[in-house]
């Protein structure tokens, strides 16, 4: 087990935690997790860019000219590659298929490996709850600088990217940290291997902590 300060939104503490070390204590993978990265990357992936075949642009279907006699060079449709408007041959497809696969033990490695690094980097903070008053995003960037200061030692460290887990849905909570450009808020069944590593802190509500270690039981 680890032991793990836990804090209040006023930023003093209130007690401590002891972490699952099958949650926050594995070592990292570097491999594993960029694997982990790529496949969700391109599963998340849009196909946007689509160039129009032969069949698929506009014109008429009818022969221009008749094969022989007019000195011209043989053509079946205005709609051809070779012409001017006709339809691109090797272009982008809207039907290509970038999905990948990855073993669902191997993804839930990956989380438990980012959970874990964090931990192991100090970027961790554990908040006892989340639970905002008011509507206000003023209120709750305050907030994050004091939770700051208290855990990181540095108000500065609030700017940083921060990705906060909750185990619950909290409007107050989600309309006042909307605003703060680097701050991220998602419940605890929207937790993935991206956002993880892509936020330079992780905070992260007692309740959420416990969602997170019942699912390894």
């Amino acid at each position: 087990m680890i032991k793990y300060q836990v804090y209040n939104q006023a930023g003093s503490p209130v007690g401590e935690y002891e972490l699952n070390d099958k949650v926050f204590g594995l070592s990292v993978n570097e491999s594993l997790l960029h694997q982990a990265v790529v496949t969700q990357m391109a599963n998340m992936r849009k196909v946007i860019a689509h160039t129009k075949t032969r069949d698929e642009v506009s014109g008429s279907g009818k022969k221009p000219w008749k094969q022989k006699g007019t000195g011209r060079a043989r053509i079946g449709s205005v709609r051809s590659p070779l012409w001017r408007s006709g339809g691109i041959v090797f272009g982008p497809s809207k039907d290509r298929n970038f999905k990948m696969e990855l073993n669902k033990k191997m993804g839930r490695q990956a989380m438990l490996m980012a959970l874990s690094d964090k931990v192991a980097s100090h970027q961790l903070a554990l908040l006892d709850k989340l639970e905002m008053v008011e509507f206000k995003t003023k209120t709750a960037d305050a907030m994050l600088k004091t939770l700051a200061k208290a855990v990181w030692q540095s108000e500065e460290t609030a700017k940083k990217s921060t990705l906060i887990i909750n185990a619950g849905n909290d409007d107050k909570a989600k309309y006042s940290l909307r605003n703060l450009k680097h701050v991220k808020l998602m419940n605890l069944d929207n937790i993935n291997i991206v956002d993880l590593l892509g936020y330079e802190n992780l905070i992260l509500t007692v309740d959420a902590v416990k969602g997170l270690e019942s699912r390894i039981k």
